[in-house]
Formats: structure tokens, sequence, C-alpha cells
């Protein structure tokens, strides 16, 4: 995990493969990176003019990614910049629309990221409606305990 220079976002790299870029004040990551053949990260740091972020994995690769992945690289001309421009108005403007915010908010990710995600979705709901099979076939009312949680000893 890096914060940016700035401190209004930090990166992550995880164990599923993804850089994932969150604003300090958002729940859901602005941005999501992937590579077909990357693996686990192992580090991830800002550049310091924050424009672009460096990652480390365990196939021993270093990756360079796009802080802003729609941002163009290079010189930008006056007739991109307004055409740039006017996109962030339009996205300010009718960002809350349901299905421009939708096309907003859409994250790919890798099959694999869903599947995972699918199948403990899964496991909830499986495990709930057994509670209900279980309480309505024995009467009894079934009660979850609390996790235990262990405690740590100072050495």
């Amino acid at each position: 995990m890096d914060y940016s220079p700035t401190g209004r976002e930090f990166v992550t790299g995880s164990f599923d493969k993804t850089i994932r870029i969150f604003g300090f004040d958002q729940g859901r990551s602005r941005e999501v990176y992937h590579a077909k053949r990357m693996q686990v990260i192992n580090s991830v740091l800002y550049t310091g003019d924050s424009h672009y972020i460096l990652s480390g994995s365990e196939d021993m690769n270093v990756r360079l990614w796009k802080n802003q992945a729609s941002q163009p690289t290079g010189i930008i001309n006056e007739r991109q910049k307004r055409s740039l421009d006017y996109r962030q108005k339009l996205l300010s403007k009718f960002g809350q629309n349901k299905k421009i915010k939708r096309i907003i908010m859409h994250r790919h990710l890798p099959k694999y990221i869903l599947n995972a995600k699918k199948r403990r979705q899964d496991q909830v709901v499986s495990k709930h409606n057994k509670k209900i099979n279980k309480e309505a076939n024995t009467g009894i009312k079934v009660t979850e305990a609390p996790n235990k949680m262990k405690a740590v000893e100072k050495v």
C-alpha cells in the first residue's frame, strides 16, 4: 500500500493479482488494474508526480501503470485538452443518471475474481438456508456462536 503525494488517494496491491486505487473518502476503488500474466503483487509505489504507479509482483517484473487510465500520455494539444474537459463536465452533469452511473461505476475484473465472489455468495446463502431448514425441522432456534478471538500475549 502507498499513499499518493497529494494525500488524496492510496493504491493497494493484493493477493488476487490486482492493483486498486482508492480515494481517501470513497468506499470503492476508482481503478482496478490487472494483467493476464501478473502474479501476486508484493509492492506498489506512487511516483513523485503521482501520474504513475509502479508495481512489483512475484513474477519478478516491475510494471508501470497510469494513475488515471483514461488520460493520454505525452503532449496534449489544445483541442484534446478541450475535449477532455468537455467529457469531464458531461460526467459531472449527467453522472447521477442511472445508466450513466452504471457505466461510470463498472470495473472489469478477471473471471477468477468474479467466480470467487460468486462462490462466496453461494456459501453464505447455503449457510443461511441450512440454518432456516434446521430451525423449521427441529423446532429449535439455532444461534450462531460468536467468533472467539485468540488472546495475544506480549513476549
